[in-house]
């Protein structure tokens, strides 16, 4: 699965956050040292990639550990995951007053803290979690530590929308392919769709809406996450189904023909590969790559002898097809 997905994310973008929630998490700079270098061992040949590796945020995690590993170079940032939010979300954090060293030594150095945005609460709707997360959550660490940096990553409400484009410079947010393009409806339509359903899950239509003006508006808060994230097939459609949209093999597609219905493509590279890199305080990638207006009949099915994923997208056709890189810097041209 690690060879499979890494090898579809690599294809079109020189760079990616790679996320932290294994079994066991990384906690640590030898454990996220490790496994970015089982991401390199497994790519095609020749393909240039840089793994940008975060801590996985624990109760009891070493603030120590964390700036070393930040000012060392082997982490890009920390991830808090609040307990039982997400896959493999067991270990993250129950209180987050209970990192609140972590979160000052963070940002004393600069270290981002990226964020999934819920409360996991059973009094509390799970259309709710991301609203309420704001309130109870964010508000508070924004308040603690008004110079952290803080990614709010994956939104999906119209409420985290007006929330980032009101606080200050030092919040930003995400913003995956597939939330542009689903509401909470495409989980039920014409019976129930696994494949739709992932965490943060999709909201209302007016939700959806409010993100794709987020996206396409050329405000530098928004930036490109697609917040990919493979399950086989079986483990999907199944009677406790796991929650993710494996959207790597067309993110860039999905983006372009978002971008092109909102009269927006002159500000797609603007959000794909300038205004994230500029918030982490990273270069801009100095390539390219090509997205040629022409149908994509994308499969029901992708993997190999052992893998079998449903893709995003999975038996639609798409306007744009994916063209190859230089690099990685999008540059669209008519």
């Amino acid at each position: 699965m690690l060879a499979f997905a890494a090898e579809y994310t690599a294809r079109q973008f020189a760079r990616a956050i790679v996320m932290p929630n294994l079994v066991p998490p990384v906690t640590t700079a030898a454990a996220a040292d490790a496994y970015r270098r089982r991401i390199l061992d497994v790519l095609p040949a020749g393909r240039r990639f840089t793994p940008l590796m975060t801590a996985y945020l624990t109760n009891e995690i070493d603030p120590e550990e964390v700036a070393n590993g930040f000012q060392n170079g082997v982490f890009t940032a920390c991830k808090l995951y609040p307990a039982g939010a997400t896959t493999n979300s067991a270990s993250g954090v129950t209180d987050v007053r209970k990192i609140w060293p972590v979160l000052e030594r963070m940002q004393t150095i600069g270290m981002p803290l990226l964020v999934h945005g819920e409360v996991v609460s059973p009094d509390i709707d799970i259309f709710d979690r991301e609203a309420a997360f704001l309130e109870k959550v964010l508000t508070p660490v924004l308040a603690a530590f008004p110079d952290l940096k803080v990614v709010l990553e994956h939104i999906t409400t119209e409420d985290s929308v007006r929330f980032v484009e009101a606080a200050g410079s030092n919040l930003a947010a995400t913003i995956t392919a597939h939330h542009l393009r689903i509401d909470r409806n495409a989980m039920f339509e014409g019976g129930l769709r696994p494949h739709a359903y992932c965490l943060p899950v999709a909201k209302r239509r007016r939700h959806r809406d409010a993100l794709r003006k987020a996206a396409t508006s050329g405000n530098p808060k928004f930036f490109l996450g697609t917040d990919s994230a493979p399950h086989q097939k079986h483990e999907k459609e199944s009677a406790c189904g796991c929650a993710g949209i494996f959207s790597a093999p067309t993110a860039l597609e999905s983006y372009t023909q978002t971008f092109e219905e909102e009269g927006a493509l002159d500000r797609l590279e603007a959000f794909a590969s300038a205004f994230g890199p500029r918030f982490y305080g990273l270069p801009l990638n100095e390539g390219t790559v090509k997205l040629r207006r022409e149908p994509q009949d994308m499969p029901q099915l992708m993997g190999n002898d052992t893998v079998h994923v449903v893709p995003f997208h999975a038996g639609e056709t798409l306007a744009w097809r994916f063209g190859g890189r230089s690099d990685q810097k999008l540059r669209w041209q008519p």
